[in-house]
């Protein structure tokens, strides 16, 4: 599965973000230390509200759910609020063909920049208008950029721009290389791995082929090939690339690595990219919710044990690079180290030592940043790298006391390893333990299940206010429903789209409707019209009460099975977004209806939206679902046919699920 967006990515979705220019820049957020995403409140003129994400090394782009902000906001995020506040976007650019954006800000007369990088590990970087960092969202130290409060953000090195790189600088480019055509594409040419494949197919090409084997007349067709891929920048097709019903990647348009595969096609890359990244897709568990969520003795073991074996090879990786660094400056350290041991066979003590490498302005003197007087130990930055020697020991000597303390931590390693495999076949055992409690209790509850009720031969849910819903499935439904069973303190639903079921809401005794059922009846009579079958995804819809609902036509008139007159005042609802999910309740009833309805009665909720497959054959992939979860005997319950009924008329497919099957009340 994509893990994050690539530089082609970036520059789609940049380009969709220009219409923010003069966004003014409402509140600000930033989630907790686990995501780290940072979220833009922005409003602008004509349009109204929007709201920008950004999680630093994965993805950036527009959201329609947005992640609630934390009761008490980070220091960054109180930063931001401080210097972008009420200012207006400038621009958002995209730095060259990198995964790099500057998103400029002015308020008043104060310019800054905030600087996202998406090039893992990721960052955001407040600067202000010279380029001097005011506060990064994670400070770090590597090869050639400091990333500090108060330092000039660097940026990396340029790269060649696929976009805009000629015949002559690819035929260099190749020259130099030393490597296989799809990696120097995919590395020197920012394009990654998918992308470089594709150039390489289009151009007809084998991936694999050596640089230096490349003719003229190949450098050629692969500079066609590259020109024809990035020119469908200009053309996008968004879309999200499926395998076996789950998200794999995200795309600006269609490459034919994913010819056969399921697909799901958007408007815009921006709600492509939201659909596959954000966490909040189909309203899932909020983070605050999720840490609320108390974890099982043995997933608590299996987490603290993945963050160890995280922890030792991030140690690992620092210590071997700091003992490469000591041979790369070997000759440099070794007069450094015997400088310092003469001074002190001289007579000179740590403290006049210390003194005269301040003042020294000698670039090697400048290297060292501390001395370590009873620990015998001088501290020099190698290349922005910190690294400690001993003056005792020669220079082969300190690099191998970083290589024995990185072999002690492959051992640790190595037992953590073994540790964690023991802990996943823990819970491999009890996980199974729990699936046959749990096919029991589903079995138990099948057979118990209630006797079939009058509306189970029509369209029906109950709304989250506990009010029975229901909807004709044809004229002759239509029919009879308003004749037999529409009563005076009903409710009566319908849209104009042709094909629409008569929708009715059921009060017994007296009251007032409340708002929520009204709104889910709605959708209801909505989302089983033409409207999804015609891939919409909104529609009007009114009610009215009962004695405004008849079948006596004006004379002259004609009124067709299933179709009623409507007299008098019609409370409208417009744009009703379509919205349609089936789930199993606690007692394993099947149910379908309005996602917030299903979500209030089930535990598990698979969610449609209009799609490329059938009834039948959805209904069968759901039911494959379901026994994975629920074991055989959910056939039961919940057999194709029924679920089939539940769906809405043309082509349908799933596109969220919520929940498991231990959300079911009294399985452990």
């Amino acid at each position: 599965m994509k893990r994050e967006m690539t530089s082609i990515d970036v520059a789609v979705m940049v380009s969709e973000l220009q219409h923010l220019e003069g966004a003014r820049i409402e509140k600000i957020y930033k989630s907790d230390n686990e995501t780290e995403q940072i979220r833009l409140n922005l409003y602008l003129f004509g349009e109204g509200r929007c709201d920008l994400v950004i999680d630093p090394g994965v993805s950036m782009h527009l959201t329609s759910h947005p992640q609630p902000g934390p009761k008490l906001p980070p220091t960054f995020a109180m930063t931001l609020r401080k210097y972008l506040s009420h200012g207006r976007i400038v621009s958002i650019e995209q730095y060259e063909f990198d995964r790099i954006i500057e998103i400029k800000t002015m308020r008043g007369e104060d310019a800054n920049t905030l600087i996202i990088e998406l090039f893992p590990p990721g960052n955001a970087i407040l600067a202000n208008d010279e380029q001097k960092i005011i506060l990064p969202m994670r400070p770090v130290t590597f090869r050639g950029r400091r990333i500090r409060s108060g330092e000039i953000y660097k940026l990396p090195d340029m790269q060649l721009n696929p976009v805009k790189i000629t015949s002559g600088e690819l035929s260099d480019l190749f020259s130099k290389s030393d490597i296989n055509l799809v990696k120097t594409l995919a590395t020197n040419l920012n394009m990654g791995g998918t992308i470089a494949e594709e150039v390489c197919s289009v151009s007809g090409i084998d991936k694999n082929i050596n640089c230096h084997d490349l003719s003229d007349e190949m450098i050629l067709a692969m500079h066609r090939g590259i020109t024809e891929v990035f020119g469908q920048i200009q053309n996008p097709k968004p879309h999200i690339v499926y395998r076996d019903e789950k998200k794999i990647d995200v795309l600006p348009f269609e490459i034919s690595r994913y010819t056969d595969h399921e697909k799901r096609y958007f408007d815009t890359f921006n709600e492509a990219l939201d659909e596959f990244f954000d966490m909040m897709v189909g309203q899932e568990k909020k983070p605050s919710e999720i840490s609320k969520i108390k974890k099982s003795p043995l997933e608590h073991r299996l987490s603290q044990q993945e963050n160890a074996i995280l922890k030792f090879e991030r140690e690992k990786s620092d210590l071997e690079a700091k003992a490469e660094m000591i041979y790369t400056h070997y000759q440099l350290i070794d007069e450094s180290l015997a400088a310092i041991r003469s001074a002190l066979a001289n007579g000179l003590g740590w403290r006049e030592i210390t003194e005269i490498v301040k003042q020294a302005d000698h670039p090697t003197a400048r290297m060292i940043k501390r001395t370590h007087p009873h620990k015998k130990t001088i501290t020099m930055e190698l290349d922005l790298i910190d690294v400690i020697l001993d003056i005792e020991k020669s220079v082969p000597q300190n690099a191998q006391v970083y290589y024995d303390k990185s072999k002690k931590l492959s051992s640790k390693r190595a037992g953590a390893m073994r540790a964690l495999e023991h802990t996943r076949e823990l819970m491999e055992k009890e996980t199974k333990k729990a699936k046959s409690a749990r096919e029991s209790k589903v079995k138990t509850l099948a057979l118990k299940r209630p006797k079939p009720r009058w509306y189970h031969r029509f369209r029906w849910f109950v709304s989250s206010d506990g009010f029975l819903v229901v909807g004709g499935r044809d004229a002759t439904s239509n029919e009879e429903i308003v004749k037999k069973y529409l009563e005076k303190r009903d409710i009566f639903v319908h849209t104009q789209a042709p094909g629409a079921p008569v929708t009715i809401i059921k009060v017994e005794g007296g009251g007032q409707v409340p708002e929520q059922t009204i709104a889910e009846a709605a959708q209801f009579a909505v989302s089983y019209s033409s409207i999804w079958k015609e891939s919409q995804y909104t529609g009007d819809c009114y009610w009215v009460h009962p004695d405004q609902v008849s079948k006596t036509p004006e004379h002259g008139e004609f009124v067709a099975k299933g179709a009623f007159i409507i007299r008098g005042k019609r409370n409208y609802a417009k744009n009703v977004s379509i919205g349609i999910a089936i789930g199993i309740t606690d007692g394993m009833e099947l149910i379908g209806g309005p996602v917030s309805a299903v979500k209030k009665r089930a535990g598990y909720v698979i969610e449609i939206a209009p799609g490329r497959f059938n009834q039948n054959d959805l209904a069968k992939k759901i039911y494959r679902m379901y026994s994975d979860v629920f074991g055989r005997s959910i056939k039961v319950v919940a057999p194709p046919d029924q679920i089939a009924r539940f769906l809405p008329p043309g082509g349908s497919e799933i596109k969220n699920v919520t929940g498991s099957a231990a959300d079911l009340s009294g399985v452990e």
